[in-house]
């Protein structure tokens, strides 16, 4: 299965705000509701707030289902927290990186700069967006 590529502000209203979908901000409907609507919502299962904070992962990152698994085989296999070392394979990304530098407003857009062949890594065109970047590695 490929990346999302659906409306990023159906996802939005879902999991809230994500910088790294998109930079739009959008006003949920959970926070307008009224006396009336308070008593039909349903507490959340302990299923649903592991699925959603999931899924807000994987929609922030940009990431695929099989993606995340390999990230969390990789993570659970490193000494150390999971989480802790899942963030950091995921923050070390070379898309992620120029997100975070601000050369891109958005993940998507690092994709596509990537892909299209703009970036050098070390001198050296990268067209990979999931390319593991080192703390040394320079980026033009």
């Amino acid at each position: 299965m490929s990346r999302y590529r659906g409306p990023r502000l159906r996802i939005i209203r879902r999991l809230r705000n994500l910088p790294g979908l998109t930079n739009k901000l959008v006003e949920s409907k959970k926070n307008q509701t009224s006396g009336s609507d308070q008593s039909n919502q349903k507490k959340v299962s302990q299923y649903g707030i592991r699925l959603e904070a999931k899924q807000r992962l994987r929609f922030n990152y940009g990431l695929t289902e099989r993606q995340l698994l390999n990230y969390v085989r990789i993570a659970r296999c490193a000494k150390g927290s999971t989480g802790q070392i899942l963030l950091q394979l995921l923050e070390m990304r070379l898309d992620n990186i120029l997100f975070r530098l601000g050369v891109v407003p958005t993940i998507p857009s690092a994709r596509q700069l990537i892909n299209h062949r703009h970036i050098l890594v070390n001198n050296r065109i990268v067209d990979i967006p999931s390319f593991h970047c080192k703390p040394q590695d320079i980026i033009t």
